[in-house]
């Protein structure tokens, strides 16, 4: 087995990358970069702490996703499933980095940075969605923004909905539980509660 070990190596193989997937990095939102997190109803958060990696899918009606100047975003944390990983690594270690998706395009965008929580009661009310508020805000400081080709996605054919997976074909939450845990937890009752639980809980 061949292992790449160096930089150079790697270069070797892939070359130099061409003059558009450069110029297309800058350091702060640009008009355009700001259409597209605007439209945006889904991003991946990663983050890094002393336990690791963590990827983190953040998702809500698109504009969600606060322009407070062309470097910082604002990212309410929405109810999820209170592991907070990805805020404990924050809290830890500020380098983060987004991923957003648009449904329909190809385009994704990448945002690298450095991140902190807010807990200020009137930023958490201005993000506030049918009366319930954040717990904490992610105040995200752009270092560099850049959109991705499309070829991922393409090669994906990830928005055709002809190729959407039938739910029932897959593990559910709960048989996943089940079997993890001795049938301590999960089962056909927790998948069955989840539609109404996921209602009362959505923000």
């Amino acid at each position: 087995m061949s292992v790449i070990r160096s930089v150079e190596e790697l270069e070797a193989i892939y070359g130099k990358p061409v003059e558009a997937s450069i110029v297309k990095e800058v350091d702060r939102i640009t008009p355009h970069y700001r259409r597209l997190i605007e439209a945006s109803p889904f991003f991946v958060l990663a983050t890094s702490g002393p336990e690791g990696l963590d990827c983190s899918p953040r998702g809500d009606r698109p504009g969600f996703v606060r322009l407070a100047d062309e470097r910082t975003l604002m990212l309410p944390d929405r109810r999820g499933n209170n592991r907070v990983d990805s805020l404990r690594n924050i809290v830890r270690d500020p380098r983060v980095a987004l991923l957003f998706l648009i449904p329909g395009s190809g385009t994704t965008l990448r945002v690298n940075g450095r991140a902190h929580l807010e807990t200020d009661p009137d930023l958490l009310a201005s993000f506030a969605v049918e009366g319930k508020a954040p717990r904490s805000v992610i105040v995200f400081r752009v270092e560099s923004i850049y959109f991705q080709c499309a070829r991922a996605v393409l090669r994906a054919d990830l928005w055709n909905p002809e190729n959407r997976v039938a739910p029932d074909g897959l593990p559910s939450p709960g048989s996943i539980l089940a079997a993890l845990s001795a049938e301590k937890v999960g089962g056909e009752g927790y998948d069955r509660e989840w539609p109404e639980r996921a209602r009362k809980s959505m923000w």
